[in-house]
């Protein structure tokens, strides 16, 4: 057990009997009062966002996680399937770790995977993907107002909106996270 003193941002700390990364952590002397800690956790698992001031001399449960790279190998049903790059051992992961970057995720790309006690506990795919577009419409002449955007279907299947310009075969770049176009990937 450690005291609340020693927490730091970015921790994951054991609290009532759930798992929570700290995203704020707040030194506070209010007047004539007690100083205390005000933390602003995250649940790992639901994502819920949790409040809680600790006294400075509290005990805290600091959890220990390993965080390693792994390569993305395949899908299996609501999970994906990892493997440690170093032990070549595979791990399933729930795909909702992943968030919204699990939709541009291609076989063999690079993740980072962070387990507790051997459960997969937090997962992020690379900040951005270079797909290839494999539908598209073509573009009409004449319909080059400022910023014109149009659909376009990725090689993962995941559907965004890319530039007119964009023809079917190009590679583009996109942000794993807001699933917006970048730019277009010279070969």
């Amino acid at each position: 057990m450690s005291k609340a003193s020693e927490i730091k941002n970015g921790n994951i700390l054991r609290f009532n009997g759930e798992l929570v990364q700290v995203e704020e952590f707040i030194h506070r002397t209010p007047g004539n009062l007690r100083a205390f800690y005000q933390a602003r956790m995250r649940n790992v698992k639901s994502g819920k966002l949790v409040e809680y001031r600790f006294r400075t001399d509290e005990e805290v449960e600091i959890a220990r996680v390993e965080t390693s790279d792994y390569q993305y190998l395949y899908e299996d049903g609501n999970d994906l399937v990892i493997m440690d790059n170093a032990s070549y051992e595979q791990f399933n992961v729930p795909k909702f770790l992943f968030g919204n970057g699990v939709k541009f995720l291609k076989e063999g790309s690079n993740v980072i995977v962070a387990f507790e006690s051997g459960e997969p506990i937090m997962a992020k795919a690379p900040a951005s993907a270079e797909l290839e577009i494999t539908y598209t419409e073509p573009a009409v002449k004449g319909d080059t107002s400022t910023n014109a955007l149009k659909s376009a279907t990725v090689e993962t299947g995941a559907e965004i909106r890319v530039p007119l310009f964009i023809n079917i075969g190009d590679k583009v770049k996109v942000d794993t996270s807001t699933g917006a176009y970048v730019e277009r990937v010279r070969s």
